[in-house]
């Protein structure tokens, strides 16, 4: 399977970054993609709480998902949606952080709500309540494709290490790892956590990310780290995007993953022990 990592810069219009993924999707399956990836929140990056509620919707009323999914089942691709910002029903009226596989007919074949919020003050400028506005999810999630297991995770996920066991131990193959990553952790972490997460499980960690000055119109300023990168089960980086939005793409092997899991089978040698 050729997988294609969009590398984009969202602005706070789901319209224009509607129309932009739509470009892009069909200009990777030209270049033979049968599986496509975007980033953490790629219908918007706001910091505006005011204009998420104006903007954003229901997953049962969201145009640009329609759309994706129409895109998806014209294309005949497996589309991963590395996450929306989505309207939910509770009373708070906090939104989730959602996951999207959608299959080669369109469907959605799998959802994913981020479970770990990031909440961080990094420097005095680069502080974030991610629970203020977003919900957290409970649920872990595999998804089974014809061209592997897929475990679903979003961002600030790639600190826990016990998620991604749990995904690998329940069969995934490669790892789903979009993000709107900080350039100020980005630079401290990004690669060393990727590559870890990928050593630790013999998975492929496949991580599309937003990238550069997101065009905000309300809420103040944000940046992001890009890099999105494609780490092998052994470890090593096969691409990274740099800062440029633009296009990576990697052939999948599922065997790769089978030979770094029979020269360190490390799943399976777990133990219980007492304490600390």
């Amino acid at each position: 399977m050729r997988a294609a990592l969009l590398q984009i810069t969202s602005s706070d219009s789901p319209s224009e970054n509607l129309e932009m993924l739509q470009g892009m999707i069909a200009e990777a399956v030209a270049d033979g993609a049968g599986f496509v990836l975007t980033p953490e929140v790629s219908n918007c990056v706001s910091l505006s709480r005011a204009h998420q509620q104006e903007v954003l919707h229901h997953e049962e009323d969201d145009p640009s998902l329609a759309a994706l999914r129409d895109t998806a089942a014209q294309h005949g691709i497996w589309l991963s949606l590395g996450s929306f910002g989505v309207k939910t029903h509770d009373a708070d009226r906090r939104f989730a952080n959602r996951q999207f596989l959608i299959s080669p007919d369109g469907e959605i074949k799998a959802r994913y709500d981020k479970i770990h919020m990031f909440d961080v003050e990094v420097t005095p400028e680069e502080t974030f309540r991610e629970s203020d506005g977003y919900r957290p999810g409970s649920k872990a999630v595999v998804a089974q494709t014809p061209f592997g297991a897929l475990g679903l995770t979003i961002c600030y996920d790639l600190r826990f290490p016990r998620l991604h066991r749990a995904l690998a131990k329940a069969g995934a193959e490669i790892l789903i790892a979009p993000a709107a990553f900080s350039p100020v952790t980005g630079a401290a972490h990004w690669h060393a956590l990727l590559q870890a997460r990928a050593i630790e499980t013999g998975c492929y960690v496949l991580a599309a990310a937003q990238t550069g000055r997101h065009k905000t119109r309300r809420g103040g300023v944000r940046t992001t780290y890009g890099h999105s990168l494609v780490v092998a089960p052994w470890g090593e980086i096969l691409s990274d995007a740099g800062t440029d939005t633009g296009i990576t793409y990697v052939d999948l092997d599922r065997e790769k993953v089978a030979e770094a899991r029979r020269r360190v089978p490390s799943l399976t040698h777990d133990r219980e022990f007492d304490g600390p």
